[in-house]
């Protein structure tokens, strides 16, 4: 619900649901320019192609970014089995697919063990790692791959929530810095098919969910009146 007054310069902190396509820095400039926050970022970023719960802080509350981007996420999402992509999602183009037939139910729900508690995983090649103070992203779209370091991550639960294949279902907790991309990546090599990532969405980080977030659009059209009969 939309508070009576904010006090931006103060700090607040927003739960925006990030709209499919728009990058974490669309949002923050959007709401910048819409609401003219002086000072504002984002805790945790997600992939243009993601939706879901995006924190955002703004004035003094800018100092607790940290803390949230810390917090454990949650996401759902779909994988595609029998395919992949080089930026392990729908940014690139998709490989042949090949044949999943022998892939069983029990196989897919069995591999998923081998992802639980801490794993070890590269971040794709398109990602906004930074490798020599440039992003890999910008490397990859040019066709230059960039030697990326392992990280430690850890997967508290991972479960199938659908199988419709090539398609599944699946839910993940996990902690600060995993890339669900790599996870589906690494997913496919695990079975032998490859796969890739073909929905995700954020749906908690902490105890905030999603179910508390505002639509982008909505937030700025019911708070700018209220600023604009303050002024």
């Amino acid at each position: 619900m939309i508070k009576e007054h904010y006090d931006f310069e103060k700090g607040e902190m927003l739960l925006i649901n990030k709209p499919y396509k728009w990058t974490s820095f669309d949002v923050v400039k959007k709401l910048k320019f819409a609401l003219k926050i002086k000072k504002i970022g984002h805790a945790g970023t997600l992939d243009p192609l993601a939706t879901g719960l995006l924190i955002l802080c703004t004035g003094k509350m800018t100092k607790q970014i940290e803390t949230y981007q810390s917090q454990e996420k949650e996401y759902t999402g779909k994988f595609v089995l029998g395919a992949t992509t080089p930026s392990f999602d729908l940014e690139t183009e998709v490989s042949e697919a090949v044949d999943i037939s022998n892939i069983t139910e029990a196989q897919i729900k069995e591999t998923i063990k081998k992802f639980t508690g801490a794993i070890t995983q590269i971040p794709p090649q398109y990602s906004a790692v930074k490798v020599n103070g440039e992003r890999a992203y910008k490397n990859a779209r040019k066709g230059i791959k960039v030697l990326i370091k392992s990280r430690e991550v850890t997967i508290s639960n991972f479960e199938i929530t659908d199988i419709n294949l090539p398609e599944i279902g699946f839910k993940v907790n996990c902690s600060k810095g995993t890339y669900i991309r790599s996870l589906a990546n690494d997913y496919g090599k695990e079975l032998g098919v490859g796969a890739y990532l073909s929905a995700l969405k954020r749906t908690k980080i902490g105890d905030f969910r999603i179910e508390d977030a505002f639509e982008l659009s909505e937030f700025i059209e019911q708070l700018q009146p209220k600023m604009e009969s303050t002024q």
